[in-house]
């Protein structure tokens, strides 16, 4: 599919990058990434349980200790949740840009030695649920929380994905039912050169010209059939 004839603003319609568009934003369609950020014009998602669930499932961890999430991780408790943290004006290339880091984490851990750990949850039973897909987006937290916009900076030492699975009804002794859930850690290692590399390629999409669809984007072919419809 060839790009569309759109005439680009002056300047970008906004000047942060999300965490997210590291993972999905790149793996989907380059020309919706593009459009976000010149334009702040997305598709509206239609993922109605998403948030009740993922606010349940933090609010479930507030404060708890890190050994209960997984006995190989260090002493510490979850003290923070649902934060925005923004970074300083990025580096890329030795060229320091206009753009800066915004996003909102899930869970912040406190270690005992002043480091911290990022929690990013999830309730899904997707095979994309690993580290390696969602590394980059949780490196672009902890950029974001070592090196801040302002404030103190935090060194982060663990990343990890907490992961529920529903596992099918349960019944209550009251004969309630609700979905029950089956909870692992995945841990997340830092790979700041991946990381880079994305952020790299994520601002020289931004930066350039409107780029070809993604062959599968959904919204792009949704698009074009429509217009050729109306046509």
């Amino acid at each position: 599919m060839t790009a569309m004839k759109i005439t680009r603003p002056e300047k970008p319609a906004r000047d942060t990058i999300a965490p997210s568009d590291l993972t999905f934003g790149l793996s989907t369609c380059k020309r919706c990434l593009w459009i976000k950020y010149w334009f702040k014009v997305t598709m509206p998602g239609q993922f109605p349980l998403v948030k009740p669930l993922a606010d349940a499932q933090e609010e479930h961890f507030r404060r708890a200790s890190m050994q209960d999430l997984d006995p190989s991780l260090p002493a510490g408790t979850v003290k923070q949740w649902g934060q925005w943290v923004k970074s300083a004006p990025l580096v890329i290339g030795g060229r320091q840009t206009t753009w800066k880091i915004l996003g909102i984490y899930d869970l912040l851990a406190h270690y005992e030695d002043g480091s911290v750990g990022i929690i990013d949850c999830k309730v899904s039973d997707s095979d994309r649920d690993n580290g390696a897909f969602y590394s980059p987006q949780l490196e672009a937290y902890a950029h974001a929380l070592e090196n801040p916009d302002r404030g103190k900076p935090f060194p982060v030492s663990t990343m990890g994905l907490l992961v529920w699975k529903l596992n099918g009804i349960t019944e209550t002794a009251d004969g309630a039912h609700g979905f029950g859930v089956t909870q692992h850690y995945l841990p997340v290692e830092r790979d700041s050169a991946k990381f880079a590399s994305l952020l790299e390629e994520l601002i020289a999409v931004i930066e350039g010209e409107l780029p070809d669809s993604g062959e599968n984007c959904q919204t792009c072919n949704y698009l074009t059939q429509l217009a050729e419809l109306q046509s």
